[in-house]
């Protein structure tokens, strides 16, 4: 399956998860997290960016995206400075005020509605004071609109092909307590897509 997704979703989404991970603007010597970090090209990313002084960090909740995602660091001599872990964002197991960023990318909206609040809390729980969040998404800032509607209607019935769902984003990240610092709507194969950075107050 990661292997799948890499091949069939990667492409479209991998672009503007770059894009959001430039906004992060990850400085030589930072603490990175990713949560979700599936095949792990923008772990690669964030692990060439700490530098040798810096760590990235990865959590994800499929075993099989860790086991593609190691070996995509071992093969660019980058997983020294790379601790991988599987689990749940809903419960980091990472130290308060450890983090100087974290980066979420096409991850958000897999998880329900009630437990969206609950990821946002964790991640203000690790970020250090003026720690920053670069989140992509898929959003419904835009309205209902009838492709929304229509790629709504396919993800209730067939979730297991079309995951990911639109979700309130900026809004959400507001509500947790951050403060945004840019947010910018874009499109993805005709819906559309949030980008959300903000600093953890």
């Amino acid at each position: 399956m990661s292997r799948l997704y890499d091949y069939i979703s990667g492409p479209f989404e991998r672009k503007y998860a770059f894009r959001a991970l430039e906004l992060l603007d990850i400085m030589e010597g930072e603490t990175i997290l990713e949560i979700g970090f599936g095949t792990g090209h923008c772990l690669k990313k964030i692990a060439a960016s700490v530098g040798e002084t810096g760590k990235a960090y990865g959590i994800d909740i499929s075993p099989g995206m860790l086991r593609v995602t190691k070996r995509r660091l071992e093969k660019a001599k980058l997983l020294d400075r790379v601790e991988l872990n599987c689990g749940d964002a809903t419960s980091l197991p990472y130290d308060t005020n450890s983090m100087d960023g974290v980066f979420v990318a096409f991850t958000l909206e897999l998880f329900d509605t009630p437990e969206i609040p609950i990821v946002l809390e964790e991640v203000k729980r690790i970020l250090k004071p003026g720690g920053r969040i670069a989140v992509a998404a898929m959003s419904k800032k835009a309205g209902e609109s009838l492709i929304v509607r229509l790629y709504e209607r396919v993800h209730n019935r067939w979730p297991e092909y079309a995951d990911c769902r639109p979700i309130f984003l900026e809004e959400s990240i507001h509500e947790a307590g951050y403060q945004i610092k840019s947010s910018q709507t874009v499109k993805l194969l005709g819906l559309p897509l949030e980008i959300v950075v903000a600093l953890n107050n």
